[in-house]
């Protein structure tokens, strides 16, 4: 059965995730479109819905949305500071939100949506308390979204552990074992071109 050719914006393409991500669908034959601040075919900050209206808005039609951006704080929860919390909901979870509904109005029908969390929501660490809280926010999205989009459009969530190119993150992941960033590559591709719908892809 010959794979179907989609037309793919892939946010955050300037980092080590979703570089590996916009590589592996170009790969199968697919037509990427790069997304970051301050380099790609067009630029955006997904903290900044007015940007994502306009990153949208001019791309046209597209098939599907794999997003690869987001921060969030990382501190002893004692030291968080408000603003932190309001950047960290702001990006990572608000972030990946207002993709999804800024996107909706122009995604084609039976598209998908790709966002990331995280293994700590299922496995925290010392000092991630903040970012454990936002991955389990945006899988809440998703499960609950996915019973809501229109026009058989789907979404679902990849959620790698520590990366293997990330070393200087190795020593706060006592015990965990590393995953190279091609395998989460992978898992953004089985979202996007398979049949899954608010799924959590854990890699």
């Amino acid at each position: 059965m010959d794979s179907k050719k989609l037309r793919i914006i892939v946010i955050g393409s300037s980092g080590t995730v979703g570089k590996e991500v916009a590589k592996g669908l170009e790969e199968s034959g697919h037509e990427v479109i790069r997304v970051s601040r301050s380099s790609g075919d067009f630029n955006a900050d997904i903290q900044d819905k007015k940007s994502l209206e306009t990153l949208f808005k001019s791309i046209g039609s597209f098939d599907a949305v794999a997003n690869a951006a987001g921060d969030v704080k990382f501190d002893s929860l004692e030291n968080f500071t408000d603003a932190d919390f309001e950047f960290s909901f702001g990006s990572k979870l608000m972030g990946q939100i207002n993709i999804v509904r800024t996107a909706l109005p122009f995604i084609n029908d039976n598209g998908s949506f790709t966002l990331i969390s995280g293994i700590l929501t299922d496995e925290p660490i010392a000092g991630g308390t903040l970012a454990s809280t936002v991955n389990s926010a945006i899988e809440g999205f998703v499960k609950a979204s996915s019973y809501e989009l229109p026009r058989n459009i789907r979404i679902n969530c990849v959620s790698p552990t520590v990366l293997a190119e990330a070393e200087s993150y190795h020593p706060f992941f006592p015990g965990f074992i590393p995953v190279e960033a091609w395998k989460v590559a992978k898992a953004y591709e089985k979202s996007i071109a398979g049949v899954f719908n608010g799924r959590i892809i854990k890699v």
